[in-house]
């Protein structure tokens, strides 16, 4: 498992390498712009060329792009659509000029669209995108927060990937916090078991390609998404044990987006606590065989 976590390209990409390196991550996650504003941020074949060099001196396997809050996929106002398809087309460039395993962006928000059309209009969304780029994966991430939400199950994400044309360049980040959210189990080798099994049948282990590792503020189902330090939610430490140790999560990156201690983010002792967590879990499973 390449575990790691977010950290800011603040000075330049290759800046986010530093700091990765500062927190013993295999893996990381950038923003390719200010995540809540839409003006993308202008890199070109210097900047893209000094992250990959910096990578390839670095102890990282893996980078994935997050692309910004203000997208939405399902959206039927024509404005925000062009802005929305504008940045993730943005972020998939950046994504192809650094060489990033994905961009992940959530499905979508109703608004006061019926459900059906919203799925409609997101797959025609992810369909444009794509088709304005060569190369980098699309990652859908399920979703939590509200009900109005596109991806809280993963029947609407495999339809949402069925529908998409060029659907070789599709994958998909599950969120632990949105998983437990959403009313998925995760704190028991048994319960992972059987969700792996559904994701399985309803989108295909193929598909699946990155993780994020945040604790849940609030209990199994309550819908809300709020992310807790790794092990000071409710999923807990021996939660995270379990779900960590998955044999289907294996190899994956595996990214912090937990709040930190001084609400900036993970630190080296998070990404040390969770390969401590990874460890005990792998060896508890060992056990039990």
């Amino acid at each position: 498992m390449l575990i790691g976590g977010h950290v800011s390209t603040a000075g330049g990409l290759d800046k986010a390498v530093e700091r990765g390196v500062e927190q013993e991550c295999d893996a990381i996650q950038i923003f390719n712009q200010s995540p809540r504003m839409w003006r993308p941020a202008k890199y070109g074949p210097g900047d893209f060329e000094a992250f990959k060099e910096a990578m390839a001196s670095s102890r990282m396997e893996s980078v994935v792009i997050h692309a910004i809050y203000l997208i939405n996929p399902a959206g039927g106002d024509k404005g925000m659509k062009r802005k929305s398809l504008d940045s993730l087309t943005h972020a998939l460039r950046v994504g192809a000029g650094i060489g990033a395993d994905g961009v992940v962006v959530h499905p979508g928000a109703l608004k006061s669209d019926d459900r059906s059309v919203a799925l409609k209009r997101a797959i025609k969304f992810f369909d444009e995108a794509l088709a304005r780029t060569e190369s980098c994966d699309l990652l859908l991430e399920n979703n939590a927060g509200s009900k109005q939400l596109l991806g809280l199950h993963f029947e609407e994400l495999g339809a949402m990937i069925e529908g998409i044309k060029e659907d070789r360049r599709v994958g998909v980040c599950l969120d632990s916090c949105h998983l437990f959210a959403s009313g998925h189990e995760v704190r028991t080798p048994e319960a992972v078991s059987a969700l792996v099994g559904q994701f399985k049948k309803q989108v295909g282990l193929k598909r699946l390609r990155c993780l994020h590792l945040n604790d849940s503020a609030f209990g199994l189902g309550d819908l809300r998404d709020r992310h807790a330090d790794i092990g000071d939610g409710e999923i807990g430490r021996k939660g995270f044990e379990a779900f960590l140790s998955e044999p289907a999560f294996q190899k994956l990156p595996a990214l912090l987006e937990t709040p930190g201690p001084d609400r900036h983010g993970q630190d080296r002792a998070q990404v040390r606590l969770t390969t401590r967590l990874h460890k005990a879990g792998l060896n508890a499973r060992r056990k039990r065989v």
